[in-house]
């Protein structure tokens, strides 16, 4: 039986709904002839914080009861979930610690300590950041927030297109990004909370394509170690997750760096939206023909906005 279900996205709703913002939808006709079908972009890019993540973040903390609450946060984030996690906290005026590994991208840290948490270096890699994560709880205590292994957090993300669906009636499909697979499962949840039927893909890089292997396989897979440009998709897919992911996910594709990358220019160019890597990978399954949804009113959601201008891809 799953932990966490359709119901417990729309209370999480109801808990964030005046914390976050009711994040536009964008259309564009020229990438919608590109692709032969009705695109509606959800813009998390333009949420606070510059992701998705706040969502999940602020349903799990708010969750907390008082004594919990006292005792500060903590999790491990290469980024946008540590930012996520300071603001919710601070909101909250508890303290958060976040472990980040030394290879993260410097844009997002920066944004983690602009929102008030304390950062503790790790090093790469998942054994890395568990190690320095347990150690820190051990030493102060805090109460961890799991990126995406906690039903808070999946119900808070799964709300991003349960809005989506209140803003576009006639989806027939929505596409998502998939690391660690909390905004797919909550949005699989999100999904089956109304009467309609609509389907929902995950799009994940072939280079760090455990999602996909795992639900090829009916067994949870370990993360390559391949890398992607797509720097929020590389943590390694959660076992609650991957329960929801395996009876309410239609499929997953993967998507090539290049495919990715021509389509973050293709979503900067023609809707003039800043997004980051991760966000263009459900666009890069349609423009590169990985995925054939013609004549189909289809959701994306564009996850965060958070990139380094500085070192643009192209």
């Amino acid at each position: 039986m799953c932990d966490v279900q359709p119901v417990d996205v729309e209370r999480a709703l109801a808990r964030i709904r005046k914390r976050v913002h009711h994040t536009p939808v964008v259309t564009c006709t020229g990438i919608d002839a590109l692709v032969g079908a009705r695109l509606h972009f959800k813009c998390e890019n333009l949420q606070k914080t510059g992701s998705f993540k706040i969502r999940g973040a602020c349903n799990a903390i708010f969750s907390l009861d008082d004594r919990d609450a006292s005792r500060g946060v903590a999790a491990h984030s290469s980024g946008n979930h540590a930012a996520a996690l300071a603001q919710a906290a601070a909101w909250r005026g508890i303290p958060a610690s976040v472990v980040v590994p030394e290879d993260a991208s410097c844009v997002k840290r920066a944004a983690a300590e602009h929102y008030g948490a304390v950062i503790i270096p790790c090093g790469t890699g998942q054994t890395a950041r568990e190690q320095a994560l347990d150690d820190l709880i051990l030493r102060t205590g805090a109460v961890e927030v799991h990126p995406h292994d906690d039903p808070n957090v999946i119900a808070g993300q799964g709300t991003a297109v349960l809005e989506l669906c209140e803003q576009v009636e006639d989806l027939d499909a929505v596409l998502v990004p998939v690391g660690g697979g909390g905004l797919l499962s909550g949005s699989a949840l999100a999904a089956r909370s109304g009467s309609g039927r609509i389907s929902v893909i995950g799009v994940e890089p072939e280079r760090v394509d455990d999602a996909a292997r795992s639900v090829r396989t009916g067994v949870r897979q370990p993360p390559t170690d391949a890398g992607s440009i797509a720097d929020g998709l590389l943590t390694s897919l959660g076992e609650l997750p991957f329960r929801i992911i395996r009876s309410g996910v239609d499929d997953i594709v993967t998507v090539s760096e290049t495919d990715i990358v021509r389509a973050m220019r293709l979503i900067w160019e023609r809707t003039k939206l800043i997004v980051e890597p991760s966000s263009a990978v459900p666009l890069a399954a349609l423009t590169s023909g990985a995925l054939d949804l013609r004549g189909r009113s289809v959701g994306i959601v564009l996850s965060g906005g958070n990139v380094d201008l500085d070192h643009l891809p192209w």
